[in-house]
């Protein structure tokens, strides 16, 4: 492996040829901010918030897709790139909702985060905000059109397993949405409900329905769990207040690990003391249901009552 040695912000870094300047700006413990990028998923280069000043370049270039070369040196905080990142995160808020104090996605938005950092507010204005089509038809997520600011995050790890792909984008220009299958509400599209889409949405356009007025997340007491549905080992966070298990929320499918609800209803059943019903998806409807027809574990659980019922019925002969 050839490394490469460059300065980034006066810092020298010494890494691989094979790195963007944004990972390399994290090995010397500089943080370039960025709405789409993702480190599993694939390089998009949508929001322009990790543009940077290269000497040598005439024009800013965005970190998360730029790979690094011998003697490059890099501004990430010039006056010009924070120009330029200010107007984006004013272009993002002047079509967003102004509704961050009863967000459920509040303390953990990152669109909320870059405007704190960069000071930035809501203004009003005449021009045209993204139209709310909030969708409610599933158990398990909710989605709001209005504060989706196009990061493709939701689509790419959708993408990433074969038999889904249940997201894209439809439309153009300012028309421009994610739709899942054919333009349909969740719950009459494809959606298996794992809930990847929420895991690595960066603001409130995907929420966990489940967790959702259970707890803010800077009140909650966390702990990282393995699932236990399969070897994949899929991790959830559970919530809780006063040390009593409240929701359990998936974290981002990294590593290869799918995602799944049969995974997740499993860790709930666990952890929570008293878990919401499950529900599961007959003829593109959500149905409540037990919780071993949700965890497909009907016919085991009959046949060791069977079998429990065999060995109680000879336990009295000799």
């Amino acid at each position: 492996m050839s490394t490469v040695k460059l300065t980034i912000d006066g810092k020298t870094a010494e890494v691989s040829n094979q790195l963007t300047v944004l990972q390399a700006a994290k090995t010397v413990g500089i943080d370039i901010p960025a709405l789409c990028y993702d480190e599993t998923l694939e390089i998009f280069g949508a929001c322009r918030m990790c543009i940077v000043e290269i000497e040598g370049s005439s024009k800013l270039q965005t970190a998360c897709s730029t790979l690094v070369k011998e003697g490059m040196v890099v501004h990430t905080e010039t006056e010009r790139v924070v120009w330029n990142r200010k107007q984006t995160l004013q272009m993002l808020l002047d079509s967003h909702p102004n509704d961050c104090l009863t967000c459920h996605k509040a303390g953990e938005c990152l669109l909320q985060d870059y405007a704190y950092r960069y000071d930035v507010n809501f203004r009003k204005h005449d021009g045209e905000i993204r139209p709310q089509l909030l969708d409610t038809t599933s158990p398990y997520i909710l989605r709001d059109n209005s504060k989706c600011i196009l990061c493709g995050k939701c689509v790419m790890t959708c993408a990433q397993v074969s038999d889904r792909q249940v997201l894209s984008f439809a439309e153009r220009g300012y028309e421009t949405r994610v739709i899942f299958g054919a333009d349909e509400s969740i719950e009459e599209s494809p959606c298996v409900s794992c809930n990847r889409c929420v895991a690595v949405c960066p603001v409130g356009a995907l929420v966990d329905k489940r967790d959702m007025d259970k707890i803010r997340s800077w009140e909650a007491e966390t702990k990282i769990v393995g699932c236990k549905a399969c070897e994949y080992g899929c991790e959830f966070e559970v919530r809780s207040r006063n040390r009593k298990p409240v929701s359990v929320v998936a974290k981002a499918p990294t590593n290869g690990r799918p995602l799944c609800l049969k995974g997740r209803l499993t860790t709930e059943l666990k952890y929570l003391d008293n878990p919401d019903a499950p529900y599961r998806k007959l003829d593109k409807s959500f149905e409540k249901t037990t919780w071993d027809k949700a965890l497909q574990i009907t016919e085991l659980l009959e046949k060791i009552e069977r079998l429990e019922g065999s060995n109680k019925d000879g336990e009295g002969e000799e």
